[in-house]
């Protein structure tokens, strides 16, 4: 009888699960009970750890907070980023590239961020932290953005960039009100069309 050798996760692979495992916790919270409702408690009993743990891996609830949005930031990209080699020439990546942002910037992330700005207004040690997070999320889709829509020149790209970033935050912010998915759409593909012309030439 053959017995197959039990496999131990190292040290290093428990604590990044903890830590992912916290950081999922942390957006689920935002996003069903709100900023100020989500409390360390919640967050703890939702991920399954102590708060030994939570104090282990992040040294104050601003700096998981900002820290739960870059995570959900990188792993939509991740998931929803098209293969720059498999997308059509021309201006049509223009439109692929709006598509991009407006994945990035709707749904989860958009609450989730939403609960943090509109908390950091009042708060300096959340504002503090969501700052340079903020910024460097700016720039790695700034850089993604540039690649997709077909090496647009840096004034163009970063045009684009903060017309489609402000229209989808806009768009989220009227879903997130209960408005209507129709126009949102409609208002989209307009978008998509005009930035198709203006940009792909």
């Amino acid at each position: 009888m053959t017995t197959t050798p039990r496999s131990h996760r190292t040290q290093a692979e428990r604590r990044a699960q903890t830590r992912a495992a916290l950081l999922d916790a942390t957006i689920d919270c935002l996003v069903e009970l709100g900023y100020g409702r989500t409390s360390m408690q919640e967050i703890c009993a939702k991920a399954g750890v102590s708060k030994g743990a939570f104090q282990h891996h992040f040294t104050s609830k601003s700096e998981l907070m900002a820290t739960a949005v870059e995570h959900l930031t990188t792993r939509i990209q991740q998931q929803s980023a098209p293969d720059a080699g498999a997308l059509p020439d021309g201006p049509e990546r223009i439109a692929t590239a709006i598509d991009l942002l407006w994945n990035s910037y709707s749904g989860t992330l958009a609450t989730a961020a939403m609960e943090l700005w509109v908390a950091a207004r009042t708060d300096p040690e959340l504002r503090t932290a969501m700052r340079p997070v903020d910024r460097a999320l700016g720039r790695s889709t700034l850089e993604l953005l540039t690649t997709l829509s077909g090496d647009l020149p840096d004034e163009k790209a970063q045009s684009l960039f903060w017309l489609t970033v402000n229209l989808t935050r806009g768009l989220a912010l009227d879903a997130e009100l209960g408005g209507d998915p129709r126009r949102r759409a409609q208002l989209l593909e307009e978008w998509k069309r005009i930035a198709t012309v203006h940009f792909g030439t």
